[in-house]
């Protein structure tokens, strides 16, 4: 993907510090390196067994014919328990699935033993998390899949932007859940749009527009770090608000379909209708202007708020014509004078969730590489940028983003730990104000 010449130094400056505990990475063990041959049964661990986990081992199990799951990690053990219960009632009797009593791990360390015990590993826990276990997977020489957004702070970007390059160089696969890469009409999309007959992306718009989610109620006997990490949404130390947890998605599209990175970000946002305590500290409403060292604009837009229009997709307007995307629909090609000229479907039965851990499990197989981190990373951090300017009412430039020391994740965490966001004694948490949010 291009970049201009500033933001790709910058990367490789930034990408190689060690100035805090959150960039130090573990030793790289290359004795642990997964060598597989086409016919080794290939082991799985799962950390994190929320219902994207749970699902993500569905997929793996179907991918390939000769797995097995072995470990699984949670720091909820009625989470773990209800995730391995649903994986039994399918592959109970299928030879798939074979995690001993003593190899589900439960407590905030478990990641590191089911690792062990892995090939490949699948990353599925709240984001605020992943840095740190993505690195340690790839400390230990496993192929990966992990879930986006891969990060909720910078020091967590650059953390994986240091486990990606190992990852590389070691040739480890990585396969990020930012599953438009993996669908048939996204990529027939790009196809299209690369061949030039569209001419050239000079604006757009991208959308995750919805009702919002699950709100869980807080219990008598809970601490505030079991409530926040049971409603884990709304916090950004461990999710980073919903511009990043769910609108990563089409940010990531319209970075993919223009070939490079937002240069700047400027936007507003706030909570109108999702504003009550147990809703956090999140927003319900972001609008973003990315502005790209192309010269295209995209707008961007995301909104937690029932009763409202619902969207999820993307629109291009190039030189030639425009393109509207909508999720798992058929994308829509349309001339210059609005005709519409083409429409580009989904195989009956396509499933991108899948293809995701098909595709991984081939590569791993055939002994190839994909290598999804770096990009995880870097719509990663174009999502967080777009908070920054939401939250604090300012332009966002990209190379400045990159240097920011801001730690929203703990580096450690216990039962006993206090969570970074504390509610005051009317129960509310501090809402982020533009105009006096500090964001780098």
């Amino acid at each position: 993907m291009r970049t201009n010449k500033n933001s790709r130094r910058t990367f490789i400056k930034n990408t190689s510090m060690a100035t805090t505990g959150a960039l130090i990475m573990p030793a790289f063990n290359p004795g642990t390196m997964a060598n597989v041959s086409n016919g080794k049964k290939l082991k799985i661990a799962l950390v994190g067994c929320g219902g994207r986990g749970t699902g993500a081992a569905n997929q793996a199990l179907e991918a390939d014919a000769n797995v097995e799951l072995v470990a699984m990690a949670d720091i909820f053990q009625d989470r773990l328990d209800s995730s391995y219960a649903s994986l039994s009632e399918k592959f109970g009797d299928s030879g798939k699935l074979s995690v001993k009593e003593k190899n589900r791990f439960v407590g905030f360390d478990g990641y590191k033993k089911a690792i062990e015990l892995a090939d490949v590993v699948l990353l599925a826990t709240p984001p605020g998390f992943r840095p740190h276990h993505f690195a340690q997977a790839i400390a230990q020489g496993k192929h990966v899949f992990m879930e986006k957004p891969v990060a909720t702070d910078v020091p967590g970007i650059r953390k994986v932007l240091e486990a990606a390059k190992v990852a590389k160089e070691n040739k480890l696969n990585v396969v990020v859940g930012l599953q438009r890469h993996y669908q048939q009409n996204y990529i027939k999309a790009l196809e299209l749009i690369k061949g030039g007959s569209l001419g050239k992306i000079v604006s757009g718009q991208v959308y995750w527009n919805g009702a919002g989610v699950w709100v869980k109620p807080r219990t008598p006997q809970q601490s505030e770090l079991e409530y926040q990490m049971r409603n884990w949404y709304y916090f950004n130390w461990v999710c980073g608000d919903h511009i990043l947890e769910q609108h990563i998605h089409n940010i990531d599209v319209a970075n993919w379909f223009l070939g490079e990175y937002p240069k700047s970000a400027q936007g507003m946002g706030g909570r109108a209708v999702r504003n009550g305590p147990d809703h956090g500290e999140i927003y319900d409403h972001h609008f973003v202007e990315y502005t790209y060292p192309s010269g295209a604009v995209i707008a961007s837009q995301c909104r937690h708020q029932p009763n409202t229009m619902s969207r999820v997709g993307e629109v291009f307007q190039l030189t030639k014509g425009s393109v509207v995307m909508n999720d798992w629909a058929a994308a829509r090609v349309y001339d210059y004078q609005g005709m519409e000229i083409n429409s580009l479907t989904n195989p009956e039965g396509h499933n991108p969730y899948q293809e995701e851990h098909n595709r991984l499990f081939a590569s791993i197989r055939n002994k190839e590489v994909i290598s999804d981190a770096e990009n995880g990373a870097k719509s990663t951090l174009s999502a967080i940028m777009g908070r920054m300017a939401t939250y604090s009412g300012q332009v966002i430039d990209w190379d400045a983003a990159m240097r920011s020391d801001k730690l929203l994740m703990p580096e450690e965490l216990n039962w006993d730990s206090t969570p970074p966001t504390l509610p005051d004694a009317d129960g509310k948490y501090p809402i982020p104000l533009p105009g006096q949010y500090k964001a780098l």
